[in-house]
């Protein structure tokens, strides 16, 4: 009988400071920070520089093996923030992060600017939601400093992506246009081996265009690049449950253990201590084996 589990091909990015992550045997956890008055998920409670950076602790004590700062909110009809405030927001978390920790922390902007100064501070990942077409100058950031860089399927911003998103080729629209940035990115100096691809679960997606994602997910091993799934108390999750965000760590973790099993290599989840366990026992059963 056919296993209904995918293939999960095994990875290794280089990150600054002569360190590796080798993705694929077991399943990565990205802490999400959002350093941010609005965000859609905790309602700005570490927008201060000393919350982010005790909610940065307890991620990591809790298991997390990547943490994500991000200070502009992108949930959907959000607007941009000016440079400065974005700078002011996730670059001395990052710093303090890094002076209590080793663990890879990763940039969430499309501001090229922002990128390159979260590097100086310590930084080891770009995650760019845009795919590097927000902001000309990102590429060339990315490329000279050589980290990791998750390119995300977005329709339109922010600000458009949920007006009425319409695909007549779901998946096929998704990895062509995914295929099309990972051309851009190493045509301008990113090697591909430091690529990280995102379906980009709720941005410019409907509640079944997410599901059909989730579900599917596999289909994006034809791109061959690990794969990095943010689902975390989004809203399709509500609405299928009718829960409101605070309640939506359970829906959660269904549709995350659903994700490894198509293939996700690194999750991106706003509660580490809840979902680790499901995360662990899921690759347990991908593994069909057990070693303490």
């Amino acid at each position: 009988m056919l296993s209904p589990i995918s293939d999960r091909r095994p990875f290794r990015l280089e990150l600054p400071r002569g360190r590796t992550l080798v993705l694929g045997d077991r399943t990565y956890i990205m802490g999400v920070i959002n350093v941010t008055p609005d965000s859609f998920s905790d309602g700005g409670k570490f927008y201060e520089t000393e919350k982010a950076v005790e909610r940065a602790k307890e991620l990591i004590e809790a298991g997390a093996d990547i943490i994500d700062i991000g200070g502009e909110s992108t949930r959907p009809f959000s607007d941009p923030i000016p440079l400065e405030e974005e700078l002011s927001r996730t670059i001395p978390v990052i710093e303090k992060i890094r002076l209590l920790s080793d663990i890879p922390i990763s940039i969430d902007t499309t501001k090229a600017e922002v990128a390159r100064k979260a590097i100086e501070a310590g930084a080891d990942i770009i995650n760019d939601v845009s795919s590097l077409r927000f902001d000309p100058e990102m590429v060339k950031v990315a490329a000279n400093a050589g980290v990791p860089v998750v390119l995300m399927h977005m329709l339109g911003t922010p600000k458009t992506m949920q007006e009425n998103p319409h695909y007549e080729c779901l998946f096929g629209e998704i990895i062509s246009f995914l295929q099309e940035r990972i051309q851009y990115a190493v045509s301008n100096g990113i090697r591909r081996e430091q690529i990280i691809i995102d379906p980009g679960i709720g941005f410019g997606k409907t509640v079944t265009h997410n599901l059909r994602l989730i579900r599917d997910l596999n289909l994006l091993s034809l791109l061959e690049r690990p794969i990095l799934l943010g689902l975390s108390r989004k809203r399709f999750i509500g609405t299928v449950l009718n829960r409101p965000i605070e309640e939506r760590e359970l829906g959660t973790a269904v549709a995350n253990t659903v994700g490894i099993m198509a293939g996700a290599h690194i999750l991106r989840v706003h509660d580490v201590a809840f979902q680790i366990d499901a995360i662990r026992m899921a690759d347990a059963i991908r593994r069909g084996d057990f070693s303490s």
